[in-house]
Parts: structure tokens; sequence; C-alpha cells
């Protein structure tokens, strides 16, 4: 046998990665290796066949539905004849009976509080770090660093800037946590009593219009921070007189500090490139830290090391001289891969592992650890695991990871349902079946979210031979779209997911756009979603916001028993009824390119699965493999369609190539397509397009994921 590769218990597994299970994950679990090695090889007994099988299921369903648009030609679109057709086939299922989930024990964070949600690439132990960290941010921060008080000053502390930020933020405490008179803006000094808070103004002793408001004190060094809670959420205001900003305050308010990302996404999918063993191990080994508690990670700012590790819990002293703990940390959730991709990690009968069943078994034994905690900080205080599952078709597959991780739990010896499941619904058979998933695992499940990226990127591949796709600015007013974002909401609730479980919206993708997104994220809130993606802790800061300014408990009672918006509504593609002008078809050409060979040449040639990457315009946006699959959808399409030609799509990558290149040229680990265009990155992105109508779904991980390999071997 390969050195590189040993046995255990009929496995074939990288050497690498068993001595990282035997000697990192297993020890302090309780779980032999013996037993772990065992039940993976019985889990691939048991499921890679059927695993196998329900993609086949995807392609045959996929081959009957481009069969049917190209059987209709340039007939009137037919809805009751599509659903029909899509019923006859078995992509349409009955809904279940009514229904309300039981998903036993759920942290507050998922089941009652309403907040942000960040989502974070595992594998960056930094930015892992810091998303988890992100429980707590300074608004004053926030505002002043962000584009929400206006363009970043030249250079040097800006004093009308900070006092605009104080304006604002005394703003949202009149707005949120008001007096019985006057405004925060004028308190010279806080203090609090066995009533609670006291705020002086005029000479005045004011209290808060809604006195339970305040529960306690927290003190650290210097800092008297007097804690608020509204909407679930708490509000710190930090007293330091000593403090620069807290000087230049008549009350000595340094700061306000929100509780912004109640959780946050530990992501193993779409942000991160993980192809091998090596991969593997380091985007599990720092999931293992985070359920240890021990990650850190050490790095070099103005000549001085420093070192990032998780925050501690927060105690405060209650107003009857109790003490109140809040956790300091997000609540981690880890998203595992899909269905689709195998891994040749390990194998059984030559056979590579299906890398969903792989991400099960391994994220789950690391997340012991957290149960195993009998004192300081926890993960999950109700004794749970948190497990994201993207990319499910229809509620065959999920029920197929409900018995997956049934196996799982099995094996290392955990209570049924343990493991919860979030349910992304972001493929078309899963948002035209949304109530029949949800049941499919109802006894685990803990989240629903939609995402328009991926969402729309399966639109367009399902549709892909009904004809041409109006262009990315009309589609997002499509009535498929808001149908999908409000059925999502009324189907969860119609669960009883009310209470129970996250509803779910999506990520704001511009991260330096934040006054944008404070007029534009309140929408999710107002949808009756208790939860919604922002790209960062000073995104997800801001983004608390919203959640003072919305009850969501009250919008969802609002909403509760609503009718669904039309299923055939959600089931007509977005297609394009008259030509579209040439010049908005190149643009829209060039754009596209642009966007693919931007992400993709980081993630083949550097292996970075999530950053900010610059649009034609030079505007940064966040890319994951979600972007960059609706990209070459769309190129695909058109090209299928005749919109565009191959010739033009060859034109466009060449010279979208060089402006990647010009864009990229101050990244000294950074390697030119241009002008040779022959290099696995560019490669790729021409894969993606032109191979787009065939990949399977229309997702990028198997070109990416080849292309990425032969850049490794490259430059090993």
């Amino acid at each position: 046998m390969d050195a590189s590769i040993t046995a255990r218990h009929g496995l074939e597994v990288d050497t690498g990665f068993a001595a990282f299970i035997e000697e990192q994950v297993l020890p302090g679990t309780g779980v032999d290796s013996a037993v772990f090695w065992q039940g993976y090889a019985d889990l691939l007994d048991a499921f890679a066949d059927r695993n196998k099988a329900l993609l086949e299921r995807r392609s045959e369903l996929q081959a009957q539905i481009d069969a049917w648009h190209r059987g209709r030609g340039n007939q009137p679109w037919d809805k009751a004849a599509y659903r029909a057709f899509l019923t006859q086939i078995g992509y349409l299922v009955p809904e279940p009976a009514p229904f309300t989930v039981e998903n036993g024990q759920i942290d507050p964070e998922i089941a009652t509080m309403a907040g942000p949600q960040l989502v974070v690439p595992v594998s960056n132990a930094r930015f892992a770090l810091n998303a988890a960290n992100a429980r707590w941010g300074s608004l004053y921060d926030a505002m002043y660093g962000s584009d929400v008080m206006g363009p970043a000053p030249a250079g040097g502390f800006d004093e009308a800037r900070r006092d605009a930020v104080v304006a604002r933020a005394a703003e949202f405490l009149d707005r949120t946590f008001p007096l019985t008179g006057g405004s925060h803006v004028a308190v010279t000094d806080y203090a609090a009593d066995a009533d609670g808070l006291i705020a002086t103004v005029e000479g005045q002793s004011l209290r808060l219009a809604e006195p339970a408001a305040y529960v306690g004190l927290r003190t650290e060094g210097d800092d008297r921070a007097y804690v608020l809670r509204h909407n679930s959420l708490h509000v710190e205001l930090v007293i330091n007189r000593g403090h620069p900003i807290g000087a230049a305050s008549a009350s000595g308010l340094r700061d306000v500090v929100m509780e912004a990302a109640l959780s946050t996404i530990q992501d193993c999918e779409d942000s991160v490139a993980a192809v091998d063993a090596e991969d593997k191990i380091a985007v599990y080994g720092n999931w293992l830290g985070l359920m240890k508690g021990d990650l850190t990670e050490s790095f070099d700012k103005g000549g001085k090391t420093m070192t990032r590790r998780l925050a501690g819990d927060r105690d405060l002293t209650r107003p009857d001289g109790s003490t109140l703990t809040l956790p300091g940390r997000a609540l981690l959730l880890v998203r595992n891969v899909g269905h689709l991709m195998a891994t040749e990690v390990v194998r059984k009968d030559g056979r590579p592992t299906p890398e969903g069943l792989m991400d099960a078994m391994v994220t789950v034994a690391c997340a012991l650890h957290d149960l195993a905690k009998t004192d300081g900080p926890r993960n999950s205080r109700a004794g749970a695991i948190y497990v994201v599952k993207p990319k499910m078709h229809g509620p065959d597959e999920a029920a197929f990871a409900d018995e997956v991780f049934s196996h799982v739990e099995h094996v290392l010896g955990l209570a049924p349902n343990t493991v919860k499941l979030g349910l992304m619904d972001e493929e078309r058979r899963t948002s035209a079946n949304l109530a029949a998933c949800i049941h499919a695992i109802r006894n685990r499940i803990f989240f629903i979210n939609t995402g328009f990226l991926d969402r729309t990127g399966d639109e367009i591949h399902t549709s892909m031979q009904a004809g041409a796709f109006l262009g990315r600015e009309a589609m997002k007013s499509a009535d498929w779209l808001k149908a999908y974002e409000d059925r999502n909401v009324l189907i969860g609730l119609a669960a009883g997911m009310r209470g129970r479980a996250q509803i779910g919206k999506g990520m704001w993708a511009k991260p330096d756009a934040l006054a944008e997104m404070l007029e534009v994220k309140i929408g999710h809130p107002k949808s009756g979603a208790s939860t919604a993606w922002v790209p960062s802790p000073t995104a997800a800061t801001l983004h608390a916001l919203h959640y003072h300014m919305v009850d969501v408990a009250a919008r969802q009672d609002e909403l509760q028993g609503q009718p669904l918006p039309d299923l055939d509504l959600l089931l007509t593609p977005a297609l394009a009824r008259e030509p579209m002008p040439q010049e908005q078809v190149l643009r829209e050409l060039d754009n596209s390119a642009q966007g693919i060979l931007g992400y993709v040449v980081r993630w083949v040639d550097q292996g970075i699965g999530c950053s900010k990457v610059p649009d034609i315009d030079d505007v940064q946006l966040m890319e994951d493999r979600a972007t960059c699959r609706i990209s070459a959808q769309y190129l695909a399409n058109w090209l299928e369609h005749r919109v565009i030609t191959v010739d033009q799509v060859e034109d466009a990558l060449r010279r979208m190539a060089a402006k990647v290149d010009r864009q990229n040229a101050g990244d000294p680990g950074y390697r030119p397509m241009a002008p040779s265009f022959d290099g696995p990155a560019f490669q790729a992105a021409r894969d993606l397009v032109l191979t787009g109508a065939s990949q399977p779904s229309g997702y990028t991980e198997p070109a990416l994921h080849q292309r990425r390999a032969e850049a490794k071997a490259l430059h090993q």
C-alpha cells in the first residue's frame, strides 16, 4: 500500500488525515478510534450508493424538464400544463398534512432571538475568530469607520465625524431606550441603583421610560458598562471619562456596544477551497479549535505580534445584586458540503467517499468537545450541534440527510436528534416542495434560509432550455423571486418555526456599501425573517439596529396564516419576451466574465474560497461559489439561445482576464492570466461558461476542484 495511505477497518485513509482524527479529534470525546472508523465504513455501506442514486435522480429529472421545454418550441407559456408535467414526473410532491416542527432543545439565539448572522470561511482562522467574537460590536467604530457617516476622512482623527457619530448613536438610544424626559445626547451622567438606570439631564435625575430595560452593570478595567435590553438584544452604554472619546462627552459615554451577530456559520462549503486531505484537515482543524475553545491566530500588526482568541462570557451585576452571564461569542453553526462531490481522502472498495458523508462524521465528532464541557464558555448551552446542510434538492434528499445524521449520532454515542439541521432553501425543487422538505427533517430542523444567488443559478439551470433569461437587474424584480422569498417565510411559520427555529434571509454582498445596507436591509426583518446574513462584524453591528427597529416576533404574528403566493408564480421562468439591446447584452457579458475570472483566479491559484473581489466598475463585492454559479449559468443560457456566441465569450474572457490582472497587480502572490490564457484558472473560468449547460445542476465545484488540483500540482 502507498505510504500516504493507511488501512482502517476496510477503508483506505490518507495517512495524515487518519493521524488528525486519531490524535486530535477523538481524544477527549470518549469515542474509540476503532468505533469511529468502523462507523465510517458502515456509513459508506449504508449511504454511498443511495447518495449516488439521489444524484442520478437529479439528472433524470433535469433531462425530462429539458426535453419538455425543447418539445414546446415557441408555444405560449402554459402554467397548468407545466405544473401537471412536474407532478407527473415526481418533481412536485404532495403537500404534507399540517404539522409542527418538534426539534427538541434549541438555543435562544436560534429559537427566540432575532438578529444578524455572519457567514465566514472556517479555513481562515483569523476570520473564523473575528466572526465568533462578533457577538458584540462597537457602534461608534462601525459608524465612524464605514461609509454610514459619508466618505472616510482623508487622514488623522476627525472630530466632526466623531461628533456626528455620537449624535446618531444618541438618536438610536432615544428611539430604543427613551428617557422619561430629555434626550440621551444631553445626559451629563449615568448611574444605576436597585430601581434601574439613572440619567442626569440638566440637573434632573431621569429614568428609562421602560425601567425593566436596564438589566445590569458590567465593569472591565476603567470601563463601566450599563447594559440595556430591547427586543431580546442587549446594548451596553460604556462610560469611561479617562478615554479620549469619553472625555469629549459630557456623560463620559465612550461607546455604545451592540449585541450583534447572534450566530455565525463557520463554513466548510461555498466560501472555502478544499480539494484534498491537506485542505480538509485545515478546515476541520479550525472547527475543532472553535469547539474545544482553544483556537488562536497570531499575526503582525504595526510591528507587533497580535494574537486572536475566543472571547469569554460577560458577567453583569443585576440591580438586585445577583450575577447575570451573557454569552461573549456568537452561537457557532457549521455548514457542511452538499451531496454532490466525492473525496479521495477516504476510500472504500476503491471508491471515494461522498464528501458530505465525511463532513457529517468529522464535524459532528469535533463538536463532541463542546458538548463535553462542564464549565466555562460553551457554544451550545442547549447541548445541540448545529449543522447547515446546503444544496439539497427536494424532500427525498432532506430525508436522506436526516438518516445520515441519525447514523452519525449512533456511532458517536449521541442521543437522537442532538444534531440539528439547517435547510438552505436555495434549489428550485426544494423551494417548490418546501413544506415537504421541512417535514422530512421536522425533528431536527433549526432553520430555513433563502439564498438569492444559488437559487437564481438553479432557476436558470432548471429552465435552461425554456428560453433566454432576463438580464440581472430585471431578474431581481421577477415574479418568481418575490414568490420565493414570501413563500419561504409563510411556509416556515405554518410549520410552527416561530419560537422554535430561525427563518433567514440572504447575504448583503457589498461589504463597503454599509450606508446602503442600512437603508435596504431592514426589509429582511420586516419580511418576518428572524435573521439575515452579513459579510463582516462591522456589518453585523450595523444590521443589529434593524432588529431594534422591527419587532420580528410581532411581525411574524401579523404574517401567520396569510395565504401563500401562487406556486405557479414560483415555477414560471423569468424569460426575456423581447430581444435585449445589444449594448446591454455585451455589458452583461463583460460583467459576468469579469466576475467569474476575478473569483476563479483566486480560488484556483491561491485557494481563496471567498473574498472581496472588484467588479467591472472596481466596486468591491463579496464573491463565493454561489455568485460564480449565477454568472456562469447566465452566460451558458445566453449561449444556448444564441443571445451571445462562443467567439464573443472567448473575446470577453480574454479582455476581462487582462482587466482582472490589472486589478490584482499589487498582490505579490498573484499569477497573471494574460497573455497566455492557458493556466488552470483561466481554463476553469472557460469551463464554467462553455460547459455550464451540462454541469450537474449548474454547480461550479466539479470544474473548480479539478483545476485547483492541477494548479496545486503545478506549483508544489
